[in-house]
């Protein structure tokens, strides 16, 4: 009987196995509240709120209650995530961050809530104290932005994982940018102010439209090698290179500047990049003051960027702020080069007429 037990156990067994997967889709957006001081006074259960923003097919938006959500919160802020639209039982998890205009969280939480049905509200009846907050918008000229993280927690499922291979991420763009770290096999020349940047022909021509048509098409050279470009700084010039090989911007860019990005945003405008152009364009969005909403402004209506005009002009009917803005070089800039752009400005600024 010992031995036929033996036996059972040396012998080979056969191994499945399986594993639960809890799978999580994150998503960001930045409500931002200008002259927030005229907002006071609304009352307990006045609210303002975000626009509605998505997240693996549930709706959500923010809401905020200047005067508190009740009479007893009055001394506060309240701020809360509202389920717009989606199916019942939505889990998430999410974290409330108020902003100062220099990207600094000053006051942050975090909750985790199962929304179980649309039109549920969850958040915070004291998310910061008025007395805090007046302190916060004496050093931001009256604004704020809250910033929502949220990520929707599927719900979990159990697979086979006995036949499952793991597949490496994709590292395609690190392979094009050595492609041009290393020079091989490159085939033409740009002189930018002197500065030499060599690249390859058919990897230009396979990301933009004008590169192919200059390279390959029928007004070009047939031994084109040599290409010089005048109206273009170098260190922009580098940029665009290293988008068309890797779909990212280089991180030793100062890219985050706001003349870099516009000038950038042209030079993807001059080459068809789409893709850069809506990133700088994005960037761009977010850097808006006083001293830059003028360029900025021209800059969208003469590369036909819808989403960063209406971002200026939205800008400039903030209280107060057409007025410093007039007293810049670049709003006098802006009158010369695109005059037509005075009647937008006069329609945003100008109360409408009573009939």
């Amino acid at each position: 009987m010992a031995n036929n037990f033996t036996s059972l156990v040396n012998k080979p067994i056969t191994e499945t196995s399986s594993r639960c997967l809890t799978e999580s889709v994150t998503t960001a957006h930045n409500f931002e509240v200008t002259s927030y001081s005229l907002l006071q006074g609304m009352g307990a259960r006045k609210f303002i709120s975000s626009s509605k923003f998505s997240n693996s097919g549930y709706g959500w938006n923010m809401i905020i209650y200047p005067d508190g959500l009740h009479e007893d919160t009055g001394a506060y802020m309240s701020a809360f995530l509202c389920f717009c639209s989606g199916t019942t039982d939505a889990k998430v998890k999410y974290t409330f961050s108020l902003l100062e205009k220099d990207g600094e969280v000053n006051n942050l939480e975090s909750a985790t809530y199962t929304f179980k049905q649309v039109g549920g509200c969850w958040g915070w009846g004291k998310f910061i104290a008025n007395s805090k907050l007046k302190e916060l918008l004496s050093r931001n000229g009256d604004c704020f932005t809250i910033r929502c993280v949220l990520t929707v927690v599927k719900e979990p499922h159990t697979e086979d994982s006995t036949l499952i291979v793991p597949v490496p991420q994709s590292d395609l763009h690190t392979h094009f940018a050595t492609m041009l770290k290393d020079g091989e096999g490159m085939d033409v020349t740009f002189s930018v102010h002197d500065q030499l940047f060599n690249a390859h022909k058919c990897v230009l021509a396979a990301r933009s439209y004008v590169f192919k048509a200059e390279l390959f098409g029928q007004m070009k050279e047939t031994t084109m090698k040599h290409i010089k470009i005048d109206d273009m700084e170098p260190s922009i010039f580098e940029a665009l290179l290293h988008f068309i090989y890797t779909d990212t911007l280089p991180s030793n860019c100062d890219v985050d500047q706001n003349v870099t990005l516009q000038h950038l945003l042209v030079a993807a405008d001059r080459y068809g990049l789409d893709r850069l152009k809506a990133i700088c364009e994005g960037k761009l969005c977010k850097r808006i003051d006083v001293q830059t909403v003028a360029t900025t402004l021209a800059l969208a209506e003469q590369h036909q960027t819808v989403q960063l005009k209406n971002a200026c002009l939205r800008y400039l009917s903030s209280q107060g702020v057409l007025r410093a803005v007039k007293e810049t070089d670049g709003f006098r800039h802006l009158t010369t080069s695109c005059p037509s752009i005075m009647v937008d400005i006069l329609d945003i600024v100008t109360p409408p007429s009573v009939v």
